[in-house]
């Protein structure tokens, strides 16, 4: 997957949404959405580890997400 402006938009959109999935108070809104962002780098790396890919709008939507909240999980156990 080519990770460009487009990537970013739907990172902050995954963020959002990762954010709105999570349990808690929350980092604050440009936090969720960076870290989103983050998170869509995330999910593709880690669904390239078990040889997996999305397709489409809709697939790339859900390994964003899916790695946003990975990242925001982690970051909420550091912080």
């Amino acid at each position: 997957m080519e990770f460009g402006l487009f990537g970013i938009a739907s990172g902050i959109l995954a963020g959002y949404i990762a954010s709105r999935l999570q349990k808690g108070k929350g980092s604050g809104c440009l936090v969720n959405l960076f870290l989103g962002v983050i998170g869509g780098l995330v999910g593709e790396w880690l669904f390239g580890l078990f040889g997996l890919a999305a397709y489409g709008w809709m697939g790339y939507m859900v390994v964003s997400v899916i790695g946003a909240v990975v990242v925001l999980w982690v970051f909420s156990r550091l912080k």
